[in-house]
């Protein structure tokens, strides 16, 4: 595969697996934990949800401003999964802690700890095969 078409993908697989984070942060803010279909939270745990929810789409549209010319952004790219890896980090502990959280839960802690640091290892391939 050639570089330029290694690119492509790899642009493609980042903006799929944004669209998790991207749709979860844009409907925790705009409508808090409600979407979840948990029931009724006190106003406190709504405003801490929905400023979490802010910055997780605040993270999502960093990850994707890596997207145009991604073979040069692995510092970026690096500094950014930080944050999910440090948050799938946490998560984990609380599947341990109080057991394991609803499907969706699962799937973020799978990109979160999973595919986060496969798309950084992808990333530095195809740095390497740009320089």
């Amino acid at each position: 595969m050639s570089p330029a078409a290694e690119k492509r993908l790899l642009q493609t697989a980042i903006l799929l697996v944004l669209v998790v984070p991207l749709s979860a942060g844009m409907l925790g803010a705009s409508g808090g934990p409600d979407w979840l279909h948990r029931g009724l939270v006190g106003r406190d745990l709504d405003s801490h949800f929905r400023y979490l929810s802010g910055l997780l789409l605040a993270m999502a549209l960093l990850f994707a401003s890596c997207v145009p010319n991604v073979e040069a952004k692995g510092t970026r790219l690096r500094l950014l999964a930080i944050l999910p890896v440090i948050g799938g980090l946490a998560r984990l502990y609380g599947v341990v802690a109080i057991g394991p959280p609803g499907r969706g839960h699962v799937v973020a802690l799978f990109i979160e700890l999973g595919i986060v640091p496969l798309l950084v290892l992808w990333q530095a391939r195809l740095a390497r095969r740009f320089t």
